[in-house]
């Protein structure tokens, strides 16, 4: 017995399929390599192939069950081919001729052909149509006017959810929950898309979560800031005034459950001013905080620092926009901000009418959202989505919409 067969390792039965439906077994030992298989298979299928070297590379096999194409190199135990598998035998495709020059030259023809107009062929063609007198400014100013409707919008909204709800008899134990929920919500919450986008460029977590807080969850203001700083050491300090701020929502809530221990006993008028005290509590959290980067850019334009925050307050922390109001009319004013809707308009009967909203009103955290909005604009991605206040406001935005295109 010769030294090599006691030592041979284990025999394989394959079975071998073509394109054409041919079909055979092969047995090979397992450290048999995937090109000498291969060889084998071409041996018997196609008779004189081998003559040519190149048939071998130009042939793959493919174990069907997990669609692997085998390596040339490497043996069929490397490839954890088992006992009876089903290996398929293919030609590789022909790479596609390159495209003689003619051809080349009718492909340019042809996307020249269908290349869009330039400004003169579109006037020569529309010549004889009948001219429509469209402003520009007029769709630039209705943008705005959304702005400031939705902004009226919840100015009222706010107004219809605190009366409704003080008439609950929990009340006050439920605005106390809001309240310290708030203090929570100014530290903890941010924007998880806005996160996942940042994350997803390649900036660590803990330092994307800070630079939105620090840019009030702009994407692309966090991302220059984060750019900006990516040589800081002190990039990864946590911000300043965090533990004080915990320790004052602390305070804030031992003093609100203090202020409302009698309101239990005590009359509902006193029960409506702890409520009244709690709604300003609120919303002096809430204060516009304008964009520190845009303050600076257009005080050294010249303008006031007062009137520069005005302008920022009014146009959502839109620098550009600001610019734009300051070189206006600066219309809207900032007192016009603090108006709401008329409340016999077709447009806020609607929305009071929608069950959606009715319900949602009744929420504290749909009065938290509201407020949150109105003082800071750009937030209101997060209350879009949240499952809570989400569809309260998709329900107003399509109201909206819908009642500004008849």
């Amino acid at each position: 017995v010769q030294e090599e067969k006691i030592f041979a390792g284990k025999v394989l039965r394959l079975h071998v399929c073509t394109m054409e439906g041919a079909e055979w077994l092969e047995e090979v030992p397992e450290d048999t390599t995937v090109e000498k298989l291969k060889e084998r298979c071409l041996k018997h299928c196609v008779p004189g192939s081998l003559e040519d070297p190149k048939t071998v590379t130009h042939h793959k096999l493919i174990h069907a069950t997990s669609e692997k194409v085998l390596t040339d190199t490497k043996t069929v135990l490397e490839e954890n081919i088992q006992d009876r598998d089903v290996l398929l035998l293919i030609k590789k495709r022909a790479p596609p001729p390159l495209p003689k020059m003619a051809d080349v030259s009718a492909e340019e023809k042809r996307k020249q052909e269908q290349k869009a107009p330039d400004k003169d062929a579109i006037l020569k063609a529309t010549a004889n149509l009948p001219s429509r007198n469209v402003d520009r400014t007029v769709a630039h100013h209705n943008m705005r006017d959304f702005q400031t409707e939705l902004r009226k919008i919840l100015v009222s909204l706010i107004e219809v959810a605190q009366k409704l709800l003080a008439l609950n008899p929990d009340a006050v134990e439920l605005f106390k929950k809001a309240n310290a929920m708030l203090d929570e919500d100014e530290e903890d919450r941010v924007d998880e898309i806005a996160l996942r986008q940042l994350t997803e460029m390649g900036f660590p977590e803990s330092r994307a979560v800070k630079a939105l807080r620090l840019n009030h969850m702009s994407v692309t203001q966090a991302m220059e800031w984060l750019i900006e700083h990516a040589d800081d050491p002190t990039v990864d300090a946590p911000l300043p005034g965090q533990t004080p701020a915990e320790a004052t929502a602390e305070a804030g809530a031992s003093s609100a459950e203090a202020t409302a221990g009698p309101s239990s006993e005590a009359s509902a008028e006193e029960a409506k001013d702890e409520l009244t005290e709690i709604f300003k509590k609120i919303r002096r959290k809430r204060e516009f905080r304008p964009d520190p980067r845009a303050v600076i850019a257009l005080m050294e334009m010249g303008f006031d620092e007062k009137e520069v925050v005005d302008a920022l307050r009014v146009n959502n922390n839109q620098q550009n926009a600001a610019c734009e109001w300051l070189l206006g009319d600066r219309k809207p004013s900032p007192e016009d901000l603090d108006k709401g809707i008329d409340t016999n308009s077709p447009l806020f009967q609607a929305i009071l009418e929608n069950p959606v909203v009715q319900l949602g009103l009744t929420n504290p955290k749909t009065l938290l959202a509201f407020e949150d909005m109105l003082e800071n604009p750009l937030n209101s991605t997060q209350w879009m989505n949240d499952p809570e206040t989400g569809p309260v406001m998709l329900q107003i935005s399509r109201i909206f919409q819908t009642l500004n295109r008849t």
